[in-house]
Formats: structure tokens, sequence, C-alpha cells
């Protein structure tokens, strides 16, 4: 049962509905009702599910004018999901004390708890956040850093969260290390090691009780493909009295959840819109829809290196939902230096003159596409991407750039 527990909510128990057992907790009953997913469109003739150009048309707003490799960047929503979020607005204005001071913050326990069970942890260990970013954030600014601290990144560390630890450490005096990746990484016990798994929802099975991390972010708007201002952060039960969210509102003092469900008056449709993108999952299966994805990604890498004789710059089975494929040599032979410059060039003329939204990255020298894959994807789209590269060395040629 909601009750008060900080501020002037009348229904502000967070800590206490979070810890109930599953048999003893009720959720409230959601005040509209929610898109059905139904498969029996998708399916052949075999029963299996069919992924590619018509999830896309039916589940995505995406343009059929542009052949969109780049769901990494910032995902692409579920349109059953951006009509729930635009449901939970709609509601919150009809009577806007009744759904902020009783009703958002039960809500909010509900979806809570049904993405804890997504990812395998205790409803108490998650709290949901707007982006990764401000997770991490919420995290090191918690940590009291002193002068000789050692904060230690990786060259592959997320550009934002590299400006954060430099602003830390400008600050405290602790110390930034950066190390070139070497993989297995292994921990050491007087480590606290953060996760940064922006990617990881959707695209891998995520079992944080297994993982037992000290602290994980990831973003539900990319892979997990729900309304854009959703993500989650764990830390673990013994971590939790040392983390504030990084704005304090209402429920500081209240416990770990308290203080992270409110800090200050939202928009808070993308959080319950979870509760479409849950059934979405759900139905279509997780494991069916990283297979499709996990598949499609070493046909189109294959695709890619033997049209292009060109290689990975990794073992194939490093990659998930993304890969690094090497541009062929011809795309090299068109700059006199391989920098940013050089792999901007290539990505306008993609997207200008092919509409193919991918981006194009410089690597030691090497110029490489990061392909994307999603179940809004199909095997053409790679074969679409390998031919233009190709025009776009031979257009050069014959220019006599």
């Amino acid at each position: 049962m909601a009750k008060r527990d900080f501020g002037s909510f009348h229904a502000s128990n967070v800590q206490e509905l979070l810890s109930l057992p599953n048999e003893k907790y009720f959720p409230p009953q959601v005040p509209f009702s929610l898109p059905s997913i139904i498969l029996d469109d998708h399916k052949n003739s075999h029963g299996s599910l069919i992924f590619g150009r018509e999830i896309k048309k039916r589940f995505f707003l995406l343009e059929d004018s542009c052949c969109f490799l780049n769901h990494g960047a910032f995902g692409a929503a579920l349109k059953p999901g951006l009509d729930t979020a635009r449901q939970w607005q709609l509601y919150a204005e009809q009577q806007p004390l009744r759904f902020y001071d009783r009703e958002v913050m039960p809500f909010l326990v509900h979806v809570s708890r049904r993405m804890a069970h997504f990812v395998n942890c205790c409803p108490t260990d998650l709290a949901l956040v707007h982006n990764a970013t401000f997770g991490i954030n919420s995290v090191l600014n918690s940590l009291d850093w002193v002068a000789g601290d050692v904060i230690l990144t990786f060259n592959i560390t997320y550009g934002a969260v590299k400006k954060l630890v430099k602003h830390i450490c400008s600050k405290t005096g602790a110390i930034n290390r950066e190390a070139e990746i070497q993989f297995p990484i292994s921990g050491k016990e007087e480590a606290r090691v953060l996760i940064d798994g922006a990617h990881a929802l959707g695209s891998l099975p995520l079992d944080l009780k297994s993982l037992n991390p000290d602290y994980y972010v990831s973003n539900c708007h990319k892979w997990f493909c729900s309304p854009k201002g959703a993500a989650f952060l764990y830390v673990r039960p013994d971590l939790q009295h040392e983390v504030r969210p990084a704005v304090v509102s209402h429920g500081l003092g209240s416990g770990f959840n308290s203080e992270f469900v409110w800090t200050g008056l939202d928009d808070y449709s993308s959080f319950l819109a979870l509760h479409t993108v849950l059934d979405f999952w759900e139905a279509f299966t997780p494991s069916a829809i990283r297979t499709y994805i996990h598949q499609l990604m070493r046909d189109a890498t294959d695709v890619l290196t033997k049209l292009w004789d060109t290689k990975l710059p990794a073992p194939l089975q490093m990659f998930g939902s993304m890969a690094l494929v090497e541009l062929p040599k011809s795309i090299h032979q068109m700059f006199e230096t391989v920098d940013y410059s050089a792999a901007e060039t290539v990505q306008n003329t993609l997207y200008h003159d092919f509409s193919i939204e991918v981006p194009i990255k410089s690597l030691q020298d090497r110029l490489y596409v990061r392909i994307s894959v999603h179940i809004h994807n199909q095997l053409s789209d790679y074969e679409k991407l390998g031919r233009a590269m190709i025009t776009i060395s031979q257009k050069r040629k014959h220019n006599g750039e």
C-alpha cells in the first residue's frame, strides 16, 4: 500500500514497495490500455520470427529512404513505446497533482521492479536515471577523492567520461591514469570498478547478480529501443550509502532508491513507457532478437571484408551488435593524410550521396566503418554500403582525385 515516506508526497514509500517480495507486491493498475504486441504477422510458415524490413515498417519510425546503420549512436525508439510515453504525458496533465503527488512513485516502483527482473538484480539495487552520463556523474561525484587517489580509465573510455574524470581530478588533486586496454581485464580487490555498459542492455544478456559489479550503468534508449531519456544505475548494496544522485532533492536520507526516484519535477513518461518496451522484448524474446542481431553482424562483416578485401581490427567473436570494418585500400589512397578529416569526408559522402547513415572512424592511420545491427536491418543494407564505398573510390579515381 502506498503511503507517505518523504517530502509532502502522499505516496513516497519507495524503499518499502521495492523491498517487498514478489508474492506480497501488488502493482498499481495502469490507467489506460497498453499497446498489444502481436507476433502472428511476423512469423514465417515454419513459425520462426521474421525481422528486417517488415519490423522496421511496423515498429519503428525510421525513414524508408535512409539506410540506417548507426543504431549505436542514439538508438531508435519503438513506435509502441513512443505511443505509451505520449499516453502517460496526456494522463499526467489531466490531473497533475494526483499524478505527481499520489501516483507517479508507485508507478515508477512497478516499472523498476520489472526492469530489475529483466537484468536479474534486486529491485532495491537499481535506480532509473535519464541517461548513463547522469549515473556515472552520480557515482564519481559521490566518492571522496583526495590528492593522490588514482582514477584508472582506458584509451577507449567514452569521451564525456574522460572529461568528467579530468574535471574531478582538477578539483581534488586525484590522478587520472589512462591505460591501453588489454584483454582479458582482471580486477584488483582494492579497486572500485564502475562499468559503463551504455550499449549492453538489449545487445547482450545482462545478469547483474552473476556479474556482481560495484557500479553499473546502461542506457535503455540504445539497443533496448525505449523512448529517449531512460537508463539505469546499479549500485552494490554495501556501497549505496555513499552514492548520491547528481541532483539532490526530497528523498535525501530516505534510502538509495528514494533519493534517485525524485530529482525534481520531471517528465517521467520515458521511464513509464518501459512497460511497453519490456512487453516487446518478452514477446519477441531476448534470445531471438540477439540471435538475429549477432548472425546478421557475422553475415554483414563477411560481405564487407570480402567485397573490400579488408579485415576486422579484432576477432569476430569480440563484436556483438557493432563492428569495425577496415575500408578498402582505394579509399585510403584518396587522402594524403588519413585522419579525422578524411573519415568525415567519407561519412558525409555516404550521407549526402547515398542516404547511408553510418560513422567512419580514423584509428592508427587506418579508416574503418562502424556498422550497427538491429532487428530493423537486413543484409541488403550492408550490401548497399559495400557497393557505395566502391562507387566512391571509382568516382574519385575517374575524376583524377
